[in-house]
């Protein structure tokens, strides 16, 4: 077994189709096609069902599919610690990063990176804040920046930043022309994040904290992106809670009016293995997002 079989069994797993795994690997349909035949033959099994003209991965291939990216993840990692000895003159980095803090808070810090690092190639992935946990206690990231609170064993995290949280609603919600008193979270439609990102945790523990839950709530609806639950709500869909960095367009032209809340300021948090080889180029980014005056080693 050699790790060019590996990489394109997982590209073909990955696209459950041949020719599309042999574009993406540039190579020939009968050098991926025999790679796996080849594979499967040495091994004595099979990873894909042949359907017609289609291939699907079996029962076999998803198992073997999770120990082939962690060979690959490896791999990776050897490779990157052989090209930290170019003292970062080249090397690749990976970043998995939430959606606020990929939309808001990374861009500037990545072209800063790269002006002063322009060997290392940065490949960067946006999900969110339970995805980007995943993804570095997988090893498929080296670095994961959330907002959210991750509570995981393997992971270390340090404090990078922070996003203040608003209560927001429409231009013709009734709340926008003056607040009652005092604002009940149960008295209004929510337009709400997915279920595993950070602002969704985040509000689910603020209205713990008022003895209730979503199910207390009339979610109108739930959407998996900042941009998405901002159009709602500016359509009057209902009321929510976002990021003021991610709502701070709309609320400069009025089409979003901030609702008097206490809510509280999110930390943004580096996610890495504790297991795992910290190359070079991971630290000089973390120096990069602790900034100047900051304690390095006590973010170790």
């Amino acid at each position: 077994m050699t790790l060019e079989q590996l990489r394109v069994f997982v590209a073909v797993a990955d696209r459950q189709h041949i020719t599309r795994a042999a574009k993406a690997l540039n190579l020939t349909q009968s050098a991926v096609s025999n790679a796996v035949t080849s594979l499967e033959a040495r091994h004595g099994v099979t990873l894909f069902d042949r359907v017609g003209r289609n291939i699907v991965l079996n029962q076999a291939g998803e198992a073997f599919l999770v120990e082939a990216r962690a060979v690959l993840a490896s791999a990776a990692a050897a490779e990157s610690a052989l090209d930290d000895l170019g003292a970062l003159a080249r090397g690749r980095l990976s970043i998995h990063a939430s959606q606020t803090i990929a939309s808001y808070w990374l861009p500037a810090r990545l072209a800063l990176f790269h002006r002063n690092h322009p060997g290392i190639t940065l490949d960067v992935a946006i999900g969110n804040t339970a995805l980007v946990a995943k993804a570095v206690a997988d090893s498929a990231a080296e670095l994961g920046l959330v907002e959210g609170e991750i509570d995981d064993p393997v992971l270390s995290r340090v404090v990078i930043g922070q996003d203040p949280l608003a209560l927001l609603v429409g231009r013709d919600h009734p709340w926008a022309a003056g607040p009652p008193k005092s604002v009940k979270l149960a008295d209004t439609a929510w337009v709400l994040r997915e279920v595993g990102s950070g602002t969704r945790s985040t509000f689910e523990a603020v209205l713990a904290k008022g003895g209730l839950s979503v199910a207390d709530l009339d979610v109108a609806m739930t959407l998996p992106g900042n941009e998405a639950v901002r159009g709602a709500v500016e359509a009057n869909a209902g009321a929510t809670v976002m990021s003021r960095i991610a709502a701070a367009p709309s609320l400069a032209i009025g089409s979003l009016v901030e609702v008097p809340y206490a809510l509280p300021v999110r930390p943004f948090h580096l996610l890495r293995h504790k297991q795992r080889y910290r190359s070079r180029a991971a630290e000089a980014f973390l120096a990069l997002a602790l900034g100047p005056g900051q304690d390095l080693a006590a973010a170790k």
